[in-house]
């Protein structure tokens, strides 16, 4: 079977971003893995790859793209109660934290974490103050002009909402709940962000 066609758009855009800041890892979470085109592109680097996908169709169109991969599975079903058997390695969420919310989708991160394992964000948060509406303003041609050269394929057919959390919560969650954690606003209407739990730290399963 063939994998479907790859295409880039302004999650896509940061993949590579994500593959370098998680390097190499034992088994990682996809929180929200869409179509599943970045499951595809962790096989390499991860020995074992789980995608979470709430929409029964779109978790149907991951199976259908990675059913050649024998190390990625597909759950269906949702982050906040899903109960992993051992804590992941590294968690990603690329545009599906602000499905959730930033603290108990954070929180719940955090819970299914190893020591020392990794947390990506690709994230989207709401523009509140002059300052965000500026620097978003400022970005639109540059935006305009990658996304014309690379062709962007913006619409794929998943569900999609709009953050209602602003970057003042995201910097007032992110102190509270990941301490240490780096984050910094990006091209796309994105931020990045990244924590390494510590040696300390203790995953949390069965807190759903």
């Amino acid at each position: 079977m063939s994998s479907p066609p790859s295409y880039w758009n302004h999650n896509t855009a940061y993949h590579q971003w994500i593959l370098r800041t998680l390097g190499r890892r034992s088994n990682v979470l996809d929180v929200g893995c869409g179509d599943g085109l970045l499951l595809e592109r962790l096989v390499p680097t991860v020995d074992r790859v789980v995608g979470l996908e709430p929409d029964p169709d779109t978790a149907a169109r991951a199976r259908e793209r990675v059913a050649d991969l024998p190390t990625v599975e597909v759950v269906q079903g949702g982050f906040l109660d899903y109960l992993p058997v051992a804590p992941f390695d590294g968690v990603v969420f690329v545009a599906s934290l602000h499905h959730l919310g930033l603290r108990p989708g954070l929180e719940r991160a955090t819970a299914v974490l190893a020591p020392g394992g990794v947390l990506v964000v690709v994230g989207l948060a709401r523009e509140h103050s002059a300052a965000d509406w500026v620097r978003s303003a400022a970005s639109i041609p540059l935006n305009r002009l990658i996304g014309r050269w690379r062709h962007e394929q913006n619409d794929i057919g998943v569900p999609v909402a709009e953050p209602t959390e602003t970057y003042a919560d995201l910097r007032r969650v992110v102190r509270a709940t990941l301490p240490g954690a780096r984050w910094r606003h990006g091209l796309h209407y994105r931020y990045l962000l990244s924590w390494t739990a510590p040696p300390s730290h203790r995953p949390r399963l069965t807190d759903a």
